[in-house]
């Protein structure tokens, strides 16, 4: 049976890591997909195959893996996390201290010549290989495993630099006549800053991409570690995940909600920000829902566990949360493809800038060669641009979870980033999605409450919106309803069915008229409905008119505000409906829209959308994710808003936990903000590799004598990526 393993790889420093640790687990039998997030040093693997096969593919590509199945495996990948940070801190210091000692005794004048002082010159290589060893061995142990897979990484840049400025240095000490006099210059103090400055880089990027993760751990962390639950008559404090479901739990004021579940007694305001986006605490009452991590703010009362454990929407949430920041878009796909050629690219840039500067280059040749060689090793940084895609993915979709929008995967951050058309469904987006029945007019003799019994009778069979509106307005009354026979629901039009002898039908007028029913003395009542934004609704016996009844479904109050931000934002807004074209319009015009659909069937929204699309349109399907299901599936962002179910974010690309449309107008601003942010990412990688390493192979040395030092290099490189973390950062403060 397919599963998802969650994998947490260490070792990884560049792109050339990801895609030879995807590499790895796609060869495995029974994978069907491996996403590697270089961020978050982890892979999300869907498939067949065991964990343990997956841990023994990474290995085998020369990374250590382990299987995170538990908050508690994601608690100690973040203790690891930290005891690296503090690693690469004390081999920063330890290497910049010799380092710099070094560099302070060559440029001080304290050394003697190479060949006078050869000794202490030994000394000097000594110290450097030990600090290679002990402090940055693992670049070069990373290399090696690089090397022996067949492909490079950032590991070998640094090994190849700092291993050859090392080498060189050692091989002039020990024979200072192979080269001219005037190269006896030693990089000893080069090699061992550079190993200084590449650790403090990754010390400062492990502590920016922590906060990367900030959502998701505010996420865990919202779910308490005990409850209190009354078993046997007596109230006990138990850990969370030892709740059983159907166990009765009391919640007191000022606490967590530990589980999802329904309230069996008492009532009180539960504050949903962190699940929906919604500021204000919501009244909660007998039989209402109330979801794990959300915080009661001042009532008691207590509640039956429905969903414990992964089965609640906070697990549910963190889970696609997860997912969707280890999800590449398209323009990540197309930079893994240049990462994966980048550093064999680079070395060889390093060859031809050794071997031109050794033809032709000024004496001491061998020393600018070497020097040249190394610098452009050194400079080139395939970690910034490995990070430049995931890292604004993991802080984007994190900064929408906390605004209570679920984005599945970065394709669709991506897509929305493009869209020009939104079509919106009207009933429960526009709407409140409650239709309340406003007016009932009988004919033929009957009364309003024959009307409604023979109404409701029929309605409570039906599944339609509509139907509940009905179903109340009779039970208001107390009505006592009849048993329905020979039920039929005709999707789009209305429900016919039989009580006693009579053949009743109920629903549009297009219903009414494919069935030859008379609504002539209906027809001037419709017009009054239609111009209050009433949904006309008959019901007739036969060919024979009884009632017309109008539904309301009032606006919502933000509507209005939320369309016109759209349209500001230079989006086309359509409204999408199966209603009366006369009420749509109506509704319409009032929120702002210009441009309706109305009397659509529920099979035929997905056509409207692609013709939408072959007219050249980049479309979004704004509905509930339930009814408007092949619509959301055939545009190019579903957007399901507020139910926050399993069936909505299953349908939709992106999910809304709150009922307004102005969650739509953030997703999209926030998929714009994200895109721009990973352009401005891969721009500067680009641009700093593209300027970075022809400088550092000396092209300005003819023009303007620079020839690049190995230490500025380090310290550029290593910064670099810092840079693109940083400015990916930047996406939490975003304003919407």
């Amino acid at each position: 049976m397919s599963h998802t393993t969650r994998l947490s790889i260490a070792g990884m420093s560049c792109a050339g890591c990801v895609s030879a640790v995807e590499n790895s687990l796609t060869d495995v039998p029974g994978v069907v997909e491996a996403v590697v997030n270089l961020g978050e040093r982890t892979a999300t693997v869907a498939g067949t195959a065991a964990p343990e096969t997956l841990i023994s593919a990474v290995k085998k590509a020369g990374y250590d893996a382990a299987e995170l199945k538990s908050l508690g495996d994601e608690s100690e990948k973040e203790n690891l996390e930290l005891v690296e940070y503090r690693r690469l801190w004390v081999r920063a210091i330890s290497a910049g201290v010799i380092g710099l000692i070094m560099f302070i005794l060559g440029m001080g004048g304290f050394l003697p010549g190479i060949i006078e002082g050869q000794l202490i010159w030994l000394l000097m290589s000594v110290v450097t290989l030990l600090v290679l060893i002990f402090v940055g061995g693992h670049f070069f142990s990373g290399a090696w495993s690089s090397l022996k897979a067949g492909r490079g990484n950032m590991d070998t840049l640094v090994a190849l630099g700092t291993g050859t400025a090392w080498l060189y240095s050692t091989i002039i000490i020990l024979f200072p006549d192979s080269v001219p006099a005037q190269a006896l210059h030693a990089y000893f103090e080069a090699a061992v800053i550079i190993v200084a400055l590449v650790s403090l880089g990754s010390a400062l990027e492990t502590k920016a991409r922590g906060k990367t993760s900030e959502a998701i751990k505010r996420l865990i962390g919202l779910q308490p570690s005990t409850a209190r639950i009354i078993r046997n008559g007596k109230e006990l404090d138990v850990p969370v995940q030892d709740i059983g479901l159907e166990e009765t739990i009391r919640i007191r004021p000022g606490e967590r909600i530990p589980v999802d579940g329904v309230i069996i007694e008492g009532s009180s305001y539960v504050d949903e920000s962190m699940l929906t986006g919604e500021p204000m605490p919501i009244s909660k009452n007998i039989k209402d829902e109330v979801f794990g991590g959300t915080l009661n703010t001042q009532g008691s009362f207590l509640m039956t566990a429905s969903s414990i454990g992964e089965d609640t929407m906070l697990a549910h949430i963190i889970e696609l949360v997860r997912k969707a920041q280890s999800s590449k878009p398209q323009i990540g796909r197309l930079v893994d493809k240049v990462a994966a050629i980048f550093v064999p690219v680079v070395v060889a840039i390093s060859l031809i800038s050794f071997m031109v500067w050794f033809i032709v280059g000024p004496e001491p040749k061998i020393a600018y060669a070497i020097v040249s060689a190394m610098t452009v090793l050194v400079i080139a940084c395939p970690c910034a641009l490995g990070l430049a895609t995931p890292i604004s993915i993991m802080v984007g979709v994190g900064r929408a979870a906390e605004l209570g929008i679920l984005i599945r995967n970065g394709e669709a951050l991506q897509s929305a980033s493009l869209l020009d058309t939104i079509v919106i469904d009207k009933t429960g987006t526009i709407t409140e999605g409650k239709p309340t029945l406003t007016t009932c007019i009988p004919f033929n003799n009957l009364d309003e409450n024959q009307v409604l019994q023979i109404a409701a009778a029929l309605e409570m069979n039906s599944e339609h919106p509509l139907a509940v509106s009905i179903i109340n307005a009779a039970r208001e009354k107390n009505l006592t309803l009849e048993t329905v026979n020979k039920f039929q629901a005709l999707t789009g039009y209305g429900i016919q069915g039989q009580i006693a002898d009579q053949k009743l039908l109920l629903g549009s007028k297009r219903f009414m008229q494919e069935n030859e029913v008379d609504i002539t003395q209906a027809i001037d009542q419709v017009e009054n409905l239609v111009v209050n934004s009433e949904t006309p609704i008959f019901l007739s016996e036969g060919k024979k008119l009884l009632a017309l009844m109008g539904i309301s479904d009032p606006i919502r109050s933000d509507s209005m505000q939320a369309i016109k931000r759209l349209q500001t934002m230079g989006l086309n807004v359509i409204m999408l409906t199966g209603d009366n074209k006369k009420t749509a319009e109506a509704i319409a015009q009032s929120v702002g829209i210009s441009e309706v659909l109305a009397e659509v069937l529920p099979q035929d929204k997905s056509s409207k959308v692609t013709a939408l699309q072959q007219q050249g349109f980049t479309v979004a399907m704004v509905g509930d994710g339930i009814n408007d299901a092949p619509a959301l599936a055939q545009a190019n962002v579903g957007i399901a808003i507020g139910s926050g179910t399993d069936i909505a974010i299953e349908s939709a690309d992106i999910a809304l936990m709150r009922n307004s449309l102005n969650g739509v107008a953030d997703a999209i601003a926030l998929s714009r903000a994200t895109m721009k942010n990973i352009k401005q990412n891969l721009f500067g990688a680009f641009i700093y590799n593209t300027l970075g390493i022809p400088i550092a192979a000396g092209v300005l040395f003819p023009f303007a004598g620079i020839l690049l030092s190995p230490i500025i290099a380090a310290a550029a490189m290593s910064m670099s990526s810092v840079t693109v973390v940083s400015n990916a950062l930047r996406l939490k403060g975003i304003k919407l």
